[in-house]
């Protein structure tokens, strides 16, 4: 296809026609509100969040700490297992309507426990959930939370490690970054590896460069979570560009965050321009209010990214996905065949 394409025009609706995929998505962060404030209400509410605007209203920050605690106060509203079920298929229903074709999406089983949830049965009903809905498929990362610490990452692993059959095919290590470095952490993703789940990480978000070099050295990554502060460091970028670590990079969500002062200031088109493997993926959207739609127009309008270049970072998704390669490759052939889709 060329420039000529009649889609050349970025009409609102050629980003929502693209088919899509998601690397970095929170299942827990993507419940769309009202199923969340069906939720709420059912466990009798929270009287500073008295309506669904005001709901709206808390998912509002200013720095990534606040973020955290609004996070932690949304989840102690995730009581039942059926509470895992009906979420997720919203979840799904949403991505699905978006044209998001295929996904991994990171949840946090262990932070539960407090609740007397475990592991085991909210995998569970996730996956019922998931099910529900055809024309997607989403597989799970289940995050190891560096808040709880290294030995409950090693409970975590070794327990998803035996549900595969429910769609857990790697484990990513979330939580308060800039408090807890990734170093200790190591155990628990050698034994991912040595059991056969994939590995990505939170780093360089919250904390700087040196938090991506040490998920790199010590956790021995495959993928980099947001990433966007290697920009920090030369060598780094060098470095990920040299051994092609895919990025799962999230614009929008480094702005509402606090991490990145505006969109205009965002780092994606320096990593972009570095040779690094770029993705993007949106996050916890409905914490932040986006879509991966929004996330290309944003991309496009403000970051001056072609069309071209956004069908080739939806291209890198699939790339450094954990499909098996001929997957990938029917995946890319789809996509390429997409009426909207532009090569050059």
């Amino acid at each position: 296809m060329t420039e000529s394409h009649p889609a050349q025009n970025f009409s609102e609706q050629w980003y929502d026609l693209l088919p899509k995929t998601e690397l970095h998505l929170h299942i827990e962060g993507a419940i769309p509100c009202d199923t969340l404030w069906e939720i709420i209400r059912k466990y009798g509410g929270d009287p500073a969040v008295p309506d669904i605007a005001a709901l709206y209203k808390k998912f509002e920050y200013t720095t990534f700490a606040q973020f955290i605690d609004t996070w932690i106060w949304k989840s102690d509203f995730l009581r039942e297992y059926e509470d895992f079920t009906l979420f997720s298929e919203a979840v799904a229903r949403d991505l699905a309507s978006q044209n998001i074709r295929y996904a991994e999406a990171h949840y946090s089983p262990s932070g539960y426990s407090y609740l007397g949830l475990e592991i085991e049965p909210i995998t569970e009903a996730v996956r019922a959930g998931l099910r529900r809905v055809p024309g997607i498929e989403i597989m799970l990362i289940a995050d190891v939370i560096r808040d709880m610490g290294p030995e409950s990452a090693i409970d975590t692993v070794q327990r998803v490690s035996e549900l595969k059959e429910l769609g857990v095919i790697g484990i990513g290590l979330g939580g308060s970054e800039q408090k807890f470095p990734p170093e200790p952490f190591a155990a628990a993703y050698e034994m991912a590896r040595r059991l056969g789940l994939h590995t990505t990480a939170h780093a360089g978000e919250a904390a700087g460069a040196e938090s991506v070099w040490g998920a790199i050295r010590s956790l021995k990554i495959e993928r980099i979570g947001h990433g966007v502060r290697a920009v920090e460091d030369e060598k780094l970028l060098e470095y990920l560009a040299e051994k092609m670590i895919p990025l799962e990079v999230c614009p929008l969500s480094n702005v509402c965050t606090g991490v990145v002062k505006s969109v205009e200031e965002h780092p994606i088109r320096k990593l972009y321009d570095s040779g690094a493997l770029v993705t993007v993926s949106t996050d916890d959207p409905k914490m932040f209010g986006n879509s991966l739609s929004q996330e290309y127009r944003m991309l496009h309008q403000k970051l001056g990214f072609s069309k071209a270049q956004i069908c080739e970072l939806i291209m890198n998704g699939i790339s450094a996905s954990w499909m098996s390669d001929e997957n990938k490759k029917l995946l890319k052939d789809e996509f390429a065949a997409n009426p909207s889709w532009v090569m050059k």
